[in-house]
């Protein structure tokens, strides 16, 4: 797929699901503007697009926690990412491995 087939919102985003390529869980979501995925295709790490700051930023920079990316999938609808990496640290700011780290209910989901 090319990247001129992506459907980026009127904001010119794109939401990205970034997964550990190793054991499949998901790691963040972030969005990504048309030069963060080309950055991300031409370094091989991971750069977003601040929402809040209104800048790119590149995963890890500061921390160093960059994220080693091992492909970029887009859904069916291409309009979605999906960004396997090979993390190295923690994806959450707060030092959890996965910013998905908190449940809304105190009991498991349990299907009907």
């Amino acid at each position: 797929m090319k990247i001129s087939e992506i459907k980026f919102n009127a904001e010119g985003l794109i939401p990205a699901i970034v997964q550990d390529a190793e054991n499949n869980e998901v790691l963040m979501m972030a969005y990504m503007n048309e030069e963060s995925l080309n950055l991300t295709l031409e370094k091989g790490e991971t750069y977003f697009w601040s929402r809040s700051r209104g800048e790119l930023w590149h995963k890890g920079e500061t921390s160093g926690n960059v994220q080693r990316v091992v492909e970029v999938r887009v859904d069916c609808d291409a309009d979605t990412l999906l960004i396997r990496v090979h993390p190295a640290g923690p994806a959450c700011h707060t030092g959890n491995q996965t910013c998905f780290y908190r449940n809304i209910n105190k009991s498991p989901i349990v299907p009907s």
